[in-house]
């Protein structure tokens, strides 16, 4: 940044000198040099935004200036035969000269990534399909199972990595927070272990959006330039994404498609692991990650029971599964064989009678 700043500096100072010793103006030399002071401000600030733009983009605007401006040419040349002395003749020309080079700027920088040397392979290979790219953002390399995605061959095309997200994950790593370095640490081991499986092509993306904050708006972006998508678990991009017509493939709505199915009445082993938030619930977790929700097993907690699912409950968030603990019941013949043992007839007293010979009589006097 030293040498940039020294570059302008010096880059400032030569402008007013020469405006100073050439003096295009007879106001006087404060003039000029304010003039060329004014001048040299636009061009450091044009060189700011321009060194934040892609550089396909840059040889783009550059190339299609140049078709502009030769196209223009042509055209004020073979007018040779209007009257030059005509002051339309000489608007028209002047109007050729300047728009078709900015026609030129603007296509060129707009289809820049056309000079990438894959997008050039194309031209000559019309059967060719073009690269399906897959743009992944900063909580989908951090969450990690977009490795193993990639590892099992169902991911296919191209990954992106954009500098913006990269630079972001370095911020998250540089952390003064334990927690938020370990997951930028984590996110930066991912990508090494993506960019070294075999069959994966991964590149990393200098297309930057200056005149956009939001790292999710550059994503969308950078998607939509790309015509590719995005690979996210967020919830919130997922969304603005789609409002904007971009692609978005959602890790977590993957995993929850690969959930096993579960119907209501089937049987189903769990361990309680803790109390449930109504009355006599208990909670528990199936491998992946799917909470159960299960009736009358708040005193079965810390123990694996059989249960009867009720219902399933599909979320955006994931999937619930709710189900209800069968006590096991006593067997009915078991006071009857008692009392055959016994040698004895008599049945078995109901719980009514039972309750009857327990209330005191009163004495009588």
């Amino acid at each position: 940044m030293a040498w940039f700043a020294l570059a302008r500096c010096l880059f400032v100072a030569a402008v007013a000198y020469a405006a100073a010793i050439l003096q295009p103006f007879t106001l006087g030399v404060a003039v000029n040099v304010l003039f060329a002071l004014a001048l040299a401000a636009l061009v450091v600030v044009f060189e700011t935004r321009l060194r934040a733009t892609a550089m396909s983009r840059v040889f783009g605007g550059l190339i299609g200036s140049a078709i502009g401006l030769a196209i223009a040419h042509m055209i004020v040349s073979g007018l040779f035969w209007a009257d030059n002395g005509d002051r339309r003749v000489e608007f028209l020309h002047s109007f050729t000269l300047i728009v078709l080079p900015y026609l030129g700027v603007v296509l060129g920088a707009k289809h820049g990534e056309w000079l990438e040397p894959s997008r050039l392979l194309t031209l000559f290979r019309s059967a060719a399909p073009l690269r399906r790219y897959k743009v992944l953002d900063t909580s989908v390399i951090i969450d990690g199972r977009i490795a193993d995605v990639c590892e099992t061959g169902f991911v296919d095309g191209t990954l992106v990595i954009p500098q913006f997200v990269l630079k972001e994950l370095q911020l998250v790593a540089d952390s003064a927070d334990s927690l938020k370095r370990n997951r930028g640490r984590r996110g930066l081991d991912i990508l090494q272990k993506i960019q070294k499986m075999a069959g994966v092509e991964v590149t990393i993306s200098d297309l930057d959006f200056p005149d956009i904050r939001e790292v999710d708006l550059k994503l969308i972006e950078l998607a939509r330039s790309l015509q590719g998508k995005i690979v996210t678990n967020d919830f919130n991009l997922n969304k603005v994404a789609q409002l904007r017509g971009v692609e978005v493939l959602n890790v977590n709505e993957l995993a929850n498609s690969l959930k096993p199915v579960v119907l209501p009445g089937e049987i189903m082993k769990v361990f309680i692991l803790k109390e449930g938030k109504e009355y006599n619930q208990g909670v528990a977790y199936l491998d992946d990650g799917t909470m159960v929700v299960v009736d009358n097993a708040r005193k079965m907690i810390s123990k694996t029971i059989d249960i009867v699912v009720t219902s399933v409950l599909q979320t955006t968030a994931g999937k619930m599964i709710f189900g209800r603990f069968i006590e096991a019941a006593v067997p009915a013949s078991a006071p009857a064989s008692v009392a055959t043992t016994q040698g004895s007839t008599t049945p078995a007293p109901t719980p009514a009678a039972v309750r009857a010979s327990a209330t005191p009589q009163p004495q009588q006097t």
